[in-house]
This record gives structure tokens, C-alpha cells and sequence, in this order.
């Protein structure tokens, strides 16, 4: 075939259409061979002006089943139709209906500008693009190779014959000398066809190495692909309590920051930071945020690195969730207000003296620092937290007369296998370092004395919020809530996954309208 212009132009436009053929086909046979498969949690999930017409063909069990069905095998049909170019102008169509039903699922702005499964967008997205893409296909009489054109070919081939002057049918076996008319429109057809047909080949090729390698995975970079295997919004079971701080109203249930900063606490599982990190993207904190306050969380506690990334957050969403802030003195300079008074700038709701400084700043006699830091962030006219992870900081602080607006305690059982040994346990050494001694702290147990934490806190009179509760995921959600809740916490912090957030928020829920054997009364 002689490369010229026209051909080219023809190359292109069917390597575009044939691509994007590919890219719908392939995700309905992902879809086709996934175990199970469902648009339930995409739907059910789904963001946007238009997320309550999603939620409802995700709550319809009918409507969900047509759905499903139109879905899997509209991508596999319009996609085998546009790689070989047969009924390319409706099945391009098709497409462009398909991908905008995508495309409203997630939009690229307004409340969801974050929201996008793809990446960092706003206002055009893949699914835009393709959509333009294929609307073309709508409106030009020009698929490129394929059978469309083989077909038309050909019936213009016949058309010409049956028209031909006697003129014309000689001119054209002069113009091919030794052959007649009708090996003539042959040859031309049989060239037309070589060329129409081209995709086939590669089609078969992609299908056999795909079917070879026995590929079940699943393009999870495609919103249409998306199978989210936990509870989706609709799925809450009743309003999350709240309680107050002072003025400040906070959820039961409090987002705790570790996950979001990337601190894992993983024992001796190194990497795991690395992944935390590596699936709490950006945009992936802002879509957890997003959920967590549609699910009632309407505060999270937070490491002080955190704060520009929820500065950021906030300014690109209009959220209002209440941050509270965690700060440290700056003793290398003896400065004990830089972190607090970088926190107002930041423009936080609620500062807390950070766990670690407390129990350092204890242990070596400097619980003065502390008394400071409080009075300076009231007279900021903020709420003043003190936290914890030894029990012994909070009793020496009371004894000195040093009282926080709230406490915010590690408070767990340590009734699980990785807890080291009550025997070994010492005041204060949740403290950042590793030891090498198996039979000591490992970064596995933070509230290390149950039982003289929830003796302190049962007889305080200010809020406590309880952190740690599941000892970073040593205990099971429900049981931890529960042990929190029933020993005088009257709110819980949390480090929650977008794919837990649901889930966390019907647990607490229902351990707190079954709750029994609670002697604290509430102080939020």
C-alpha cells in the first residue's frame, strides 16, 4: 500500500478508533471474568451533582441488575464495533453515552474536584476526552479502515461497474494492461479488504497473549472498573453522636492524622509506612476526608506537619471539619509558643500538647513547660488539650494543679498476643525508640497499664478522648471501641483507611446505643 496523505490521515483516524475500541472491550472482559463482579460500591460511591441518580440504581437490587448487565456487555459490543469499525457511527454513539454516565459519576469539580479515580483533574478527565473523541465518529462519514468502509467499498465497486461508459471500462484495462474489468475491481477489492481487515489480526494477537497469560486483573485506573469492597455512604446506620469541648462539637468518633502522615506504628514491619504513604496520596486524603465527613466525622486529630496539607484541603473544598492540632516546644530555643502560635496561623480549631512531649517533658521535671503551653493557647482563645501515652504524665500534671480543657489518652486492653509482658512494661518508654529487646516496648502496646488508665480516667472531671483504642490494629474495631467507650472515654481517635471510614462510624453507632457498664458519667 503507497503511503501518501490520504492513507495516513486513514491510518490514524482507525488507529484512534481501533485504541479506544480496545480500551472498552478489554474492560468488559476484565469485568466479564472478575468473580462477582458488580457496579454496586462505584455507583454507591459515586460524587457530584448527580450522586443521589447513581445511589439509586445502586439501591435497587432490579435496577442494579440491568445495570450490571448493560455495562459488561455494552463495553464488550461497542468495543469489539469500534476495533473493527462495523456500525462505527452508532457504536460510537453508544460510547459517548457511556462515557458521560462515567464521567457525572465522578466529575472533575465542585465538591468533588479531588474526587476523580484517575488522578489530579479538573473539568476534563479521560472520560471527557474519549467522549469528544468518539463524537466525531458520530458526525463524520469517515471510520477509517474497517468493515464499514470494506462494505461501502465495495458497493461503490459494484455501483461503478453497473455506471460504467464503455469508455471508462476501456480506459481502465488499457491502465492495466493484460487484465480485464474484472480483475481490475478485484484486485482493487482484494487491497481494500487487506487494508479494512488489518485490525482483526492485531485484535486476535492482543486476546490470545491477554487470554495466554490467563489476566483476570482488572484496569483499576478506569472509574467504569472500580469494585470497592466495603460500605458505601448509603449504608450508615443512623447520625453519628456528638458531644462539646467547651464550644467546640465534636463527633464521638474523631479522624486520627497517623494515617494520613504516613506514621504506621508496624512493629517491626518497616515498609509499611512506605505504603501507607504510597496509597494515601494527596488526592487520596482528600477523598477520605470527603467520606469521613459525609459520614458524620466532623473532626480529625492531626501530627503538626499535617496542618498545611489540611490548610490546602480546606481552601480547595469549603470544608469546615474542626482540626486539632498537635504542637511540641521548641526547646533547642526555649521557645514554647513557635508551634502554637504557627498553629493560629494555620488556622486550627482546637491545640493539643503532642503525647511524647508530655511524658518527655514529665519525666525529666519540666511539667512547668506544659502549664505554659496551656495558658499561652487559651489566651489564644482556643481549646487546650494535653495528651498522653504514659498514664503517670497525666497523674503528675493533675498533682501539680496542671489541668487541660480535655486529656487525650491511650486508652486500650492489652489483651492480645503482641503486648509485651506486663512485668516488662515502664513508665514513660512510649517514647519513638526501638528497643532490641523483645520482652520491652516494640511499638505494639501504647496504653501501657490499662487498668491505672481507666482508674484516672473514671475519676477526672474534664473530657477525655480516648487514641490508640485498637492498638494500632492489634484489636478488632468493635471490641476496641467498646473497652474505650465503657471505661469513661467520651470520645475516640481513630486512624481510618477511606475503605473503613463507613464501617468505623455504624460500629461506633451501634456500641454506643448498646453500650452497658459504663460508671463514668459524660463530660462531652
Amino acid at each position: 500500500m503507497k503511503i501518501n496523505n490520504a492513507n495516513l490521515k486513514q491510518l490514524l483516524i482507525t488507529t484512534v478508533r481501533a485504541a479506544i475500541g480496545w480500551h472498552f472491550l478489554y474492560e468488559g472482559l476484565a469485568k466479564l471474568f472478575m468473580e462477582n463482579w458488580s457496579a454496586q460500591s462505584y455507583l454507591a460511591n459515586a460524587h457530584g451533582f448527580m450522586a443521589g441518580f447513581y445511589q439509586g440504581l445502586a439501591g435497587s437490587e432490579n435496577l442494579l441488575g440491568i445495570v450490571d448487565f448493560l455495562n459488561l456487555f455494552g463495553l464488550i459490543v461497542l468495543g469489539l464495533m469500534l476495533f473493527i469499525g462495523l456500525f462505527t457511527r452508532i457504536s460510537a454513539a453508544g460510547g459517548v453515552l457511556l462515557l458521560l454516565l462515567y464521567y457525572f459519576a465522578y466529575p472533575p469539580f465542585g465538591d468533588t474536584l479531588f474526587g476523580s479515580p484517575d488522578g489530579h483533574f479538573f473539568i476534563v478527565n479521560r472520560n471527557l476526552i474519549e467522549a469528544f473523541v468518539l463524537s466525531w465518529f458520530v458526525i463524520t462519514r469517515n471510520p477509517g479502515y474497517g468493515i464499514d468502509r470494506l462494505l461501502s467499498g465495495r458497493k461503490r465497486g459494484e455501483d461503478k461497474v453497473m455506471g460504467s461508459s464503455p469508455e471508462d471500462v476501456a480506459g481502465q484495462i488499457n491502465r492495466e494492461p493484460g487484465g480485464d474489468l474484472n480483475d481490475s475491481v478485484e484486485t482493487n477489492s482484494r487491497r481494500e479488504a487487506l487494508r479494512n481487515l488489518a485490525t482483526l489480526p492485531f485484535l486476535g494477537a492482543l486476546g490470545w497473549g491477554a487470554f495466554r497469560k490467563e489476566s483476570r486483573s482488572v484496569d483499576v485506573m478506569s472509574g467504569a472498573t472500580i469494585q470497592l469492597d466495603f460500605s458505601s455512604i448509603n449504608e450508615l446506620q443512623g447520625e453519628l453522636p456528638t458531644g462539646k469541648i467547651k464550644d467546640q462539637e465534636l463527633s464521638r468518633l474523631i479522624l486520627g492524622g497517623n494515617l494520613v502522615g504516613g506514621w504506621a506504628h508496624s512493629r517491626d514491619l518497616r515498609y509499611v509506612p512506605s505504603l501507607f504513604k504510597a496509597y494515601n496520596t494527596e488526592k487520596k486524603v482528600y477523598e477520605t476526608l470527603m467520606l469521613a465527613e459525609k459520614a458524620g466525622i466532623n473532626s480529625i486529630n492531626i501530627g503538626f506537619p499535617t496542618n498545611d496539607l489540611m490548610a490546602r484541603y480546606k481552601k480547595a473544598t469549603g470544608s469546615n471539619i474542626k482540626v486539632i492540632t498537635q504542637v511540641a516546644p521548641d526547646m533547642d530555643n526555649n521557645d514554647y509558643y513557635a508551634y502554637i502560635n504557627k498553629a493560629v496561623d494555620f488556622g486550627v480549631d482546637i491545640i493539643q500538647v503532642q503525647g511524647n512531649w508530655c511524658d518527655w517533658l514529665v519525666r525529666d521535671g519540666k511539667f512547668d513547660v506544659i502549664d505554659k503551653m496551656l495558658d499561652r493557647i487559651r489566651s489564644q482563645g482556643y481549646v487546650a488539650g494535653l495528651g498522653s501515652h504514659t498514664v503517670d504524665s497525666l497523674i503528675i500534671c493533675e498533682e501539680n494543679g496542671i489541668i487541660p480543657d480535655y486529656y487525650m489518652k491511650t486508652m486500650h486492653h492489652d489483651n492480645y498476643w503482641s503486648a509485651h509482658p506486663r512485668e516488662n512494661r515502664e513508665p514513660f518508654e512510649v517514647d519513638g525508640k526501638r528497643y532490641l529487646d523483645h520482652n520491652k516496648f516494640h511499638d505494639n502496646c501504647f496504653c501501657l497499664f490499662p487498668d491505672k488508665t481507666t482508674e484516672f480516667v473514671n475519676n477526672t472531671k474534664v473530657p477525655v478522648m480516648g487514641f490508640k483504642v485498637l492498638a494500632a490494629g492489634a484489636i478488632e474495631p468493635k471490641d476496641g471501641f467498646n473497652w474505650a467507650f465503657q471505661n469513661g472515654a467520651d470520645f475516640i481517635c481513630v486512624g481510618m483507611f477511606d475503605f473503613q471510614l463507613v464501617d468505623d462510624v455504624n460500629i461506633t453507632i451501634d456500641v454506643l446505643n448498646n453500650l452497658e457498664g459504663r460508671k463514668r458519667e459524660w463530660y462531652g
